[in-house]
């Protein structure tokens, strides 16, 4: 990916912050979306949007509503996925998976949003458990590996669309996209044509790391803390005795919550061993389906020392690693500028494997 930040925006941190604050994110009016709940074989639920388009494709059945990217949530209650209307099925869908505590809200989620309704595609977001404004079920939340989860619900977008999908996934979302391919091998060929991470912490310990030290700790921590540790609190009130209260409130970044919370909960020995196992970057070459793994090397969140090599990916996989662009900024144009421009030549690079 060729791409180089204006002048009037240098540097990684202000490359990250001000597409996400202040940035244009579409053409045109806000992109609609319809939310449809499901429930998950754990007896838990997530939620998932649905793009819809002028012609109301998603938003069509009796009983449900649309709303706009700005607008208040309005969660449907379906008891599984609506099938989309003949011409809706055909078309190319893109799946979008948030990073940590993202959302519909996020800037890159509606910047590949405006991006699928101009190019005519279907367009899907689920949210990680937790992330949808209500508190799960389960004794658990998600985490950078949950390759499981993301196979259970590409496979059950698979079922209902008839064109063909592909998945991105952003930060969080895309180690854990990547885990999955990985994970599936071969078979992930007839669930997508192809993946993409963007900005993702491919090497979970020198990322968990970075964010915690100088101006990524006093700024970047507490802006995840903010939400992470009141959710966390409500699932001790769901199940009391999950996990040490005391200890999570005393917490002042992300390797102590990770350690005390996140790991635990979810199989892992401690912080340690789930950032060593969640991790993607040691098992890219086991990928077998086309994969495009998108990094700025002034992410502050991730370390350029600690992006894969071209040695250590294997064929299916292709790096870009262009200089500027910050964490899921990749800001363009004059200011106040706008986020296009990634998901753009992302799906470029899509609609020549479709």
């Amino acid at each position: 990916m060729q791409y180089q930040a204006p002048p009037w925006l240098p540097g990684g941190h202000a490359q990250t912050i001000w597409p996400a604050l202040f940035a244009r994110r579409f053409d045109g009016p806000p992109p609609t979306f319809r939310r449809e709940r499901w429930a998950t074989p754990d007896g838990d639920f997530l939620d998932v949007e649905f793009l819809v388009d002028e012609t109301g494709t998603r938003g069509s059945a009796a009983g449900t509503s649309a709303r706009s990217a700005t607008g208040a949530p309005d969660t449907v209650h379906a008891p599984g996925p609506i099938a989309p209307a003949p011409d809706a099925a055909e078309r190319p869908l893109l799946v979008v998976f948030h990073g940590l505590e993202g959302g519909i809200d996020s800037q890159y989620v509606q910047a590949f949003a405006g991006v699928a309704r101009q190019r005519g595609w279907a367009f899907a977001m689920p949210y990680f458990r937790g992330c949808s404004g209500e508190i799960n079920l389960a004794p658990r939340a998600y985490h950078s590996g949950d390759f499981e989860e993301i196979g259970w619900i590409l496979a059950r977008l698979r079922a209902t669309h008839r064109g063909p999908m592909i998945a991105a996934g952003v930060s969080l979302g895309g180690n854990a996209l990547l885990r999955w391919a990985q994970e599936a091998g071969e078979s992930a060929a007839g669930t997508v044509r192809a993946v993409c991470s963007i900005c993702s912490p491919l090497d979970l310990t020198a990322a968990g790391h970075a964010i915690g030290k100088g101006f990524n700790g006093l700024v970047y921590t507490p802006m995840f803390l903010r939400t992470m540790m009141p959710k966390a609190l409500l699932k001790l009130q769901q199940h009391p005795g999950l996990f040490d209260g005391d200890r999570l409130r005393r917490v002042r970044n992300l390797y102590e919550f990770d350690n005390i919370f996140t790991g635990p909960l979810h199989g892992f020995r401690d912080v340690d061993d789930y950032w060593l196992r969640a991790s993607a970057k040691p098992h890219l070459a086991r990928i077998r389906v086309p994969a495009l793994v998108l990094n700025a090397r002034n992410d502050p969140f991730v370390p350029a020392r600690s992006l894969p090599a071209q040695g250590q990916v294997g064929a299916f996989v292709t790096l870009w690693q262009p200089r500027d662009g910050g964490h899921v900024g990749f800001p363009s144009g004059r200011p106040p500028g706008h986020v296009r421009t990634m998901p753009e030549r992302v799906t470029d690079w899509f609609a020549a494997r479709l």
